[in-house]
This record gives structure tokens, C-alpha cells and sequence, in this order.
């Protein structure tokens, strides 16, 4: 049996910090009711504290389909004029998050749903217009976190459910990405918490060849990492995902994991999950 089958990531507290995963989940758990269901019944059964942090899936663009607005996308990624805005926050902030709260509140998680603007959780900046305007799409640095205040609210023993909706501080709602959120909210918490921050999507994790579900790739370091980009192994786009990774252990995460939600249950049992990155291995 090789080193990487015997990981372990059960919930740990390392110099008297409690545990805490802040997870992201994508349209392959949001757009289908019964992964959804699935994944929110192992999300409540983690020990420690929780963060769930999401975005739209698909629902959005099919709503705002439905009232003839048309999605306007640059290489993926969303332009979000007045008319967008007020879709996603509708969908983000209201459909979604409170499906999500009503279901882990059915699973007894006192979970509470939150954009940014709440509480002053999360502020971002209007994302300047250079070659392209991406409208009221929001961009988070360093001070955009509020800990103090998360911290609190867990403490007092809510779940925060996080859509991917911000504010500027001057009264703007602003849409912004989910997977940015996830990061910061675990780089800001990670001097108060053990922090471990979670990534579900479509794949096992990791893969060495991305057609095969079978070569999962269990534990990269950045020594590791750095072979596998040479090698051609990791490229396109799983690069900005793992760079972003490594960027929040350097801040003081644990450890970064990738994986499929089917799969969350692993790690109450103790079993393997995903692909793990961290310092070391």
C-alpha cells in the first residue's frame, strides 16, 4: 500500500484552534437536487465549525433566460450590467442560499444564509474597466474580509451559507466570484481557526490523466507540483485553481482539498478524499 492511500484528513485542532472547512461547491451540486441533497447531508456531519460558500449554477442564466436577458460572457467569465445584477442577486442571495438554508436547517444545521453585505462579512471594489467593462462584478484584496464578525456568528453557533454577492461599502451589491470568496474567507480565518478549505466539483480531485477517474492524484506539495506542471500533467484550467490553492497555504490555510461532493462523507469516516495539497506531504 503506497503512502497516499493511507491519508488521513479527519478534524483536527493544532495548538488549542478549533477545526474549521470553509467549502465551495459548484452547478454540478447546485444544479441537481438530489447531489444537493446528498452533499448537505455529509456537510452537516463534519465536526468542527462550518462555511458552505456557493454561486448559481445554471439557474440564473436560465431565469434571467426567462425574462429576456441575455448572458453575456468573455472568455467564460460573466459580464453583470444593472439588469444581470439584480438576476443573480435574486437567484444567488434569495432561490439558492435559502433552498441550501432550508435543507441543512431539515438535517439540523442552524444554518443562516448571507451575501456580504450582511453583517459587513465581505466587501469587494467594483472591478475597474480596462480592455473589457465587466459591469458590478466585485473584486476582494486584503481587507476585504471581516473575521471578527464571522467568528462571532459561529460562536454563537449558526452555520454561515455564503452566496457569491458582495458590496462596496457606499451601498453597491456587487457579483463576485465564488471560488475567490471560499479563499479569502479561509486566509482570513486561518489565524483564528485550523483551517481546512474545500473545493467540490465534477472530479475525483487531482487526476494524472483527466479522462481517467482512476488516477487520482492523493497529495501534491509545491515541490511536487511544480514537476507536474513541467510535465504537463496539470495545465490550462486547473492551473489558476492550484496556484490559488498553494497562495492560501502560504497565507496560513492547512491544507486545500479538491474533490467530488459525492465523496464529502470520506471525510467523517476518515478515509481518503480527493486530492490534498499542502507544505508538505
Amino acid at each position: 500500500m503506497n503512502k497516499s492511500d493511507t491519508v488521513s484528513i479527519k478534524s483536527t485542532e493544532i495548538a488549542g484552534k478549533k477545526s474549521l472547512h470553509v467549502i465551495k461547491i459548484g452547478g454540478n451540486v447546485i444544479d441537481n437536487s438530489e447531489n444537493l441533497y446528498h452533499f448537505l447531508k455529509d456537510f452537516e456531519t463534519l465536526d468542527g465549525y462550518k462555511i458552505l460558500v456557493h454561486g448559481g449554477g445554471k439557474v440564473a442564466t436560465q431565469i434571467a433566460g426567462d425574462l429576456g436577458i441575455e448572458a453575456k460572457l468573455v472568455d467564460g467569465r460573466r459580464i453583470t450590467d444593472i439588469e444581470t445584477l439584480k438576476v443573480v442577486t435574486m437567484v444567488y442571495g434569495g432561490l439558492i442560499n435559502k433552498n441550501i438554508v432550508a435543507q441543512l436547517q431539515r438535517f439540523g444545521n442552524n444554518a443562516i444564509g448571507l451575501t456580504g453585505a450582511d453583517g459587513n462579512f465581505i466587501k469587494a471594489k467594483k472591478r475597474p474597466v480596462k480592455t473589457i467593462d465587466y459591469g458590478f462584478v466585485g473584486d476582494i484584496d486584503e481587507n476585504s474580509i471581516n473575521p471578527g464578525n464571522i467568528s462571532k456568528l459561529m460562536e454563537a453557533g449558526f452555520t454561515p451559507v455564503f452566496c457569491a454577492i458582495t458590496h462596496d461599502g457606499e451601498g453597491q451589491l456587487l457579483n463576485t466570484n465564488a471560488d475567490t470568496i471560499a479563499s479569502a474567507l479561509a486566509v482570513n480565518l486561518a489565524s483564528l481557526y485550523d483551517t481546512t478549505l474545500i473545493y467540490c466539483f465534477e472530479k475525483k480531485g487531482v487526476l494524472q490523466d483527466i479522462d481517467d477517474e482512476d488516477s487520482l492524484i492523493r497529495e501534491i506539495n509545491p515541490e511536487h507540483y511544480e514537476e507536474l506542471k513541467k510535465e504537463r500533467i496539470i495545465h490550462s484550467g486547473m492551473l489558476p485553481k492550484l496556484d490559488n490553492a498553494f497562495t492560501a497555504i502560504a497565507c496560513g490555510v492547512k491544507a486545500v482539498i479538491i474533490g467530488k461532493s459525492d465523496d464529502l462523507g470520506n471525510i467523517k469516516n476518515n478515509k481518503p478524499f480527493g486530492t490534498r495539497l499542502s507544505k508538505t506531504t
